[in-house]
């Protein structure tokens, strides 16, 4: 039984996505330094280490969705120019952008989340709590877990990415720092759906670009 506290244990130690630790404890049967030896195999613990140098080069890419509906722009950085120039990290960037579209993410990470939206969102998260009948004791454990879940839904580093679910934003970034040799930095993206803020009629085209990501249209 691979156990959270073991992923963590193991990301903290090698830099590595969450779900590249997990697979790794799973193939070495829970054995922490094997599963150690296994991300460097295939190298993802060096990301870790890459992770840390300036990454001052990278793309501007625009998505457009649905004739001109919804549409991104985000600003990815790499170390190099030649990097930035090669159509591996063009598709990638690429997919962030209609990620972006699909999951329309409002921060880039939690610490982005500013104080005064957590705090509202711990107060409703607390009177639901409390209005579902759960005990004043286990309240507050029930406010922390729901917390984690709200930050899944709103920071694209911690969203599970259209193409593939079972990782995270920041687990491709990491496996993609691991095959390019790069540092890789989502710094910044903007998102704007046609009529948004205005009364329309409520076609999800969220939705709808999810799917075509997911190849379903």
């Amino acid at each position: 039984m691979i156990s959270a506290s073991m992923v963590k244990e193991l990301r903290e130690r090698t830099g590595a996505g969450m779900m590249d630790c997990k697979r790794a404890l799973q193939d070495a049967n829970g054995d922490m330094e094997k599963a150690i030896e296994i991300l460097r195999e295939r190298g993802l613990s060096a990301a870790a280490k890459k992770a840390g140098r300036i990454a001052a080069e990278g793309i501007v890419e625009s998505y457009i969705h649905g004739g001109g509906r919804i549409g991104v722009l985000v600003e990815v950085n790499c170390e190099t120019d030649f990097v930035a120039k090669t159509s591996e990290f063009r598709a990638f960037v690429h997919d962030i952008a209609m990620h972006i579209a699909a999951a329309n993410p409002q921060y880039l990470t939690r610490e982005d989340v500013p104080a005064e939206v957590l705090e509202k969102e711990k107060e409703i998260l607390r009177a639901q709590a409390l209005n579902e009948g759960k005990p004043e004791k286990i309240v507050d454990k029930m406010v922390e877990g729901r917390i984690e879940k709200f930050f899944k839904e709103v920071c694209l580093m911690e969203q599970p990415f259209v193409k593939d679910p079972d990782k995270t934003i920041k687990d491709i970034v990491t496996e993609k720092i691991a095959t390019i040799g790069e540092n890789i930095n989502i710094r910044r993206f903007v998102r704007y759906e046609m009529g948004e803020g205005l009364e329309k009629r409520s076609d999800n085209f969220a939705e709808e670009v999810m799917n075509q990501a997911r190849g379903l249209s």
